[in-house]
């Protein structure tokens, strides 16, 4: 693992260079949320691009391409994480799903809050599912290459209030969107209406 990041002082210091010039500065996204059919809340994630640099420059093109719209808390588990990023169209999920990105070395912990991405078990599985952290699951994820990228700022108690999901077909919603879940379990999901930078 070690041998894998060992750089020369000669060839580190032009990708410290390149790094520096392609910089991103943390940003703020908004969740606009329907928790259930009468209550809505928002949240507001602080994304630290230098916390993991290839998933927050990732998350930042989802969201601006309106990829989260719609789409549903399809995974919460409560006293553990709550996960979203299936999207509603599965024309839209089959561009981003199949298109994963490198791994970020895991420089924070998945503790309260923190945001990172959902992936399989194998290298370079990420692509565009999220979760976040209910607790402090940094004994179970941080050795596992989970890398958070951001952490919730306001509106945990949004995602707190997020209705429970443990059983829903994955590859079903990936093959159907939003209506698999409309057929199985109307209204029995929250959402996000909108996700945007602010």
């Amino acid at each position: 693992q070690a041998q894998r990041f060992r750089l020369s002082f000669a060839s580190a210091r032009p990708l410290v260079r390149l790094c520096a010039a392609g910089a991103m500065s943390d940003f703020t996204v908004e969740f606009q949320i329907q928790i259930n059919a009468s209550e809505t809340g928002v949240v507001q994630l602080r994304v630290h691009p230098e916390w993991a640099p290839r998933g927050a420059a990732r998350f930042k093109e989802l969201v601006e391409c309106g990829y989260y719209n719609k789409a549903r808390w399809h995974r919460v588990i409560a006293g553990f994480i709550a996960q979203v990023g299936i999207a509603a169209d599965p024309e839209v999920y089959k561009k981003w799903g199949n298109s994963p990105i490198k791994d970020d070395p895991v420089t924070q912990k998945n503790t309260r809050g923190m945001v990172s991405y959902a992936k399989r078990g194998e290298p370079d599985a990420r692509s565009c599912q999220i979760f976040v952290n209910y607790t402090d699951n940094s004994a179970s994820l941080d050795n596992t290459g989970f890398a958070p990228f951001a952490e919730v700022i306001s509106g945990m108690e949004v995602i707190d209030a997020l209705q429970v999901s443990e059983s829903i077909d994955q590859g079903m919603l990936k093959e159907n969107g939003n209506a698999y879940l409309d057929r199985l379990c109307p209204g029995r999901l929250s959402e996000i209406v909108q996700a945007k930078i602010v």
